[in-house]
């Protein structure tokens, strides 16, 4: 798959940071989609290895330098005994361009994969699940938010060491047009009634939720840590410090 001219501006930034002491072994549902086409290139620059699943008549489309798995995403058991040896397993398969309109692919995509992924992770004891959720509570989207608490309830129901990224909309190739919202938004943010939710539900580009990504990978938790909009904006300068955090 070829790299975007995003994707080559993001690849030399993260060549000029200090390299991870600790790699990674990452599993990844979705590496062939929105962010994972983007965040393979980025782990692997980085020095972690990466085993990415996808549908057998998929495999060419993973970024190469990975290694390619087959199965479906939407039974576990297609793939659980290819996880292993992975240490870190990041979940970002999603239906693509949510709408209220597929308010029922949700529950037969997203939640279905999401509750497969966190069920087999669990069983295998993998030691830090990420898991790509939604600003909430949010006014619109209530299909898409659910969803995404439902998948969250889970996470906390088997007891994972887990980071939740909380993104609301991220900008970037093809997801262009909310550009236009950001004055508004900017506003928003100083208008002390609406002050924090326009912050919760604000806008994120590509290049800060990669980096919030890879952030998660080399800072595992003990516990679970959410990570809200304000704080993946602020990831994209460094990687986080590659220590352990903890949370109640």
């Amino acid at each position: 798959m070829p790299a975007s001219i995003s994707d080559i501006r993001l690849l030399l930034r993260v060549k000029q940071l200090p390299q991870s002491s600790h790699p990674r072994r990452v599993f990844i549902t979705g590496g062939t989609g929105y962010l994972g086409s983007s965040l393979i290139p980025v782990l692997l620059e980085r020095g972690h290895h990466v085993r990415g699943l996808v549908r057998p008549t998929s495999k060419g489309n993973l970024p190469s330098g990975s290694e390619v798995v087959s199965g479906d995403a939407l039974t576990a058991n297609s793939y659980k005994h290819l996880i292993r040896p992975s240490d870190t397993f990041i979940h970002l398969v999603g239906v693509s361009h949510p709408s209220p309109a597929k308010a029922a692919e949700f529950r037969a995509i997203d939640l279905v994969s999401a509750s497969e992924a966190i069920n087999a992770a669990a069983d295998l004891g993998i030691a830090h699940f990420i898991y790509l959720s939604v600003a909430q509570p949010a006014p619109v989207m209530k299909a898409y938010v659910a969803v995404r608490a439902e998948a969250e309830t889970l996470i906390r129901t088997r007891r994972l060491n887990a980071t939740i990224l909380r993104p609301w909309y991220v900008l970037g190739p093809g997801h262009n047009w909310p550009y236009a919202l950001l004055p508004i938004y900017k506003v928003m943010e100083f208008l002390p009634f609406v002050s924090q939710s326009a912050k919760r539900l604000g806008l994120v580009t590509l290049e800060q939720m990669i980096m919030a990504l890879v952030e998660a990978v080399e800072s595992p938790v003990q516990g679970l840590r959410v990570v809200e909009v304000p704080e993946i904006r602020s990831a994209q300068n460094t990687p986080a410090s590659e220590v352990t955090r903890q949370t109640a």
